[in-house]
């Protein structure tokens, strides 16, 4: 028997158009077939369809709508959407994720882009620089747990990556004070400099605002197991591949309870190894994460899952010295000291580490450091006869 079917003739996902009522027949197969019924009904051959059973939602819809709803399509209308469709060098937005997922972009740190999930929402914005006050095209990519800042080299159709953030790290805020430039918002964080973006429209602040939270809030809620987190994979960092991963992987990573300069201002990172720390305060040795920056030390801890990294503190390389204590096999151990710190025991697990920390934090004795310093005394003129 037939049935009445509702559709909506359209073109995209966005227009709607006026509804078409098509009769469909069910074969032998129970599938619906809509190409053997219309040309038995053109050519007269086959028997004539039974009468099409309306459904009560259509009837009841035509007794209460007797006006009849027009939709207009003006020629504005579909170069607005042509222009809404081609985002970036004359590509809609489609083919500029497409480019993103499988085309080399210039600069890119750490792993590919396409690793990082779905694209949730994407656009071209202005950069303002509240320092220089200088303002730049950017194009955002947000993905599901992160936001990728991309600058424009136009005449090469070309993008140069400039950063990726975790959402998890990121404040977002609207701002409203100035009213000639009203669709702006502001992403901050303790491990990022603030930077504000310009929207081209208040619809596209919207969407960024919605979506960053929406998924900042899925981000910071989200357990996550070991088998997604690539501390998990870069952890213990055994193998020279594994260091220089895990050097990338702390500049965008986010680090709870950060506290001080932002991780991004303290340089790249010169060496790190997995640690065991005792102080006079513990009762046994506590696994930290040692980094070495060029002018600080920085003592993370990880959760026992391997999957979030804490800041415990930084000391100041000027200020520390690291003195053997034994390095016999399995016991691989030197002292932190400096100025208003307590000692620092701390026991490398691979020789090379212990190598590396007391090379990179040994200080001259300081008794050479004052006889250096000391100026030569001056020289007495000899006198000359006159």
């Amino acid at each position: 028997m037939g049935c009445c079917s509702v559709t909506q003739s359209h073109t995209g996902i966005d227009e709607v158009g006026p509804d078409e009522i098509e009769l469909l027949e069910i074969d032998g197969t129970g599938l619906w077939n809509l190409g053997e019924t219309k040309p038995s009904m053109r050519n007269g051959t086959g028997p004539p369809p039974p009468p099409p059973v309306r459904c009560s939602s259509i009837r009841h819809l035509t007794q209460e709508e007797t006006k009849p709803v027009e939709t207009r399509i003006s020629c504005s209308d579909i170069q607005v959407h042509h222009d809404i469709q081609m985002v970036l060098w004359g590509w809609s937005k489609e083919e500029v994720h497409h480019k993103i997922y499988t085309q080399p972009i210039r600069e890119w740190e750490g792993r590919a882009a396409h690793t990082y999930g779905d694209i949730i929402y994407s656009s071209l914005v202005t950069l303002h620089n509240t320092h220089t006050k200088a303002m730049g095209e950017r194009y955002l990519v947000l993905f599901s747990f992160h936001l990728l800042i991309l600058a424009l080299d136009h005449a090469h159709h070309d993008f140069i990556y400039e950063g990726i953030l975790p959402l998890s790290s990121l404040e977002v805020d609207i701002i409203s004070q100035d009213p000639s430039s009203p669709y702006m918002f502001e992403i901050s964080g303790p491990m990022v400099d603030s930077k504000i973006f310009i929207c081209a429209s208040a619809s596209d602040r919207k969407n960024w605002m919605d979506n960053i939270d929406d998924r900042r809030y899925k981000s910071l809620r989200q357990q996550l197991s070991p088998s997604h987190s690539a501390l998990a994979y870069l952890l213990p960092c055994d193998e020279t591949w594994k260091r220089e991963e895990l050097k990338r992987y702390l500049l965008r990573a986010p680090i709870w309870q950060w506290e001080g300069t932002s991780i991004q201002h303290m340089g790249l990172p010169v060496a790190l190894s997995l640690v065991h720390i005792t102080n006079s305060q513990r009762q046994g040795p506590q696994e930290r994460l040692l980094v070495l920056f060029p002018l600080d030390v920085l003592i993370l801890s990880i959760d026992c899952q391997r999957v979030h990294l804490k800041y415990e503190g930084r000391l100041p390389r000027k200020s520390i010295q690291a003195l053997e204590r034994s390095a016999l096999p399995g016991r691989l151990e030197f002292e932190l000291t400096g100025e208003l710190m307590e000692p620092l025991r701390v026991s490398c697990t691979y020789p090379e580490d212990y190598q590396t920390w007391i090379f990179q934090l040994q200080q001259p004795d300081k008794d050479i450091h004052t006889i250096s310093n000391h100026s030569a005394p001056p020289l007495i003129p000899k006198k000359r006869r006159s």
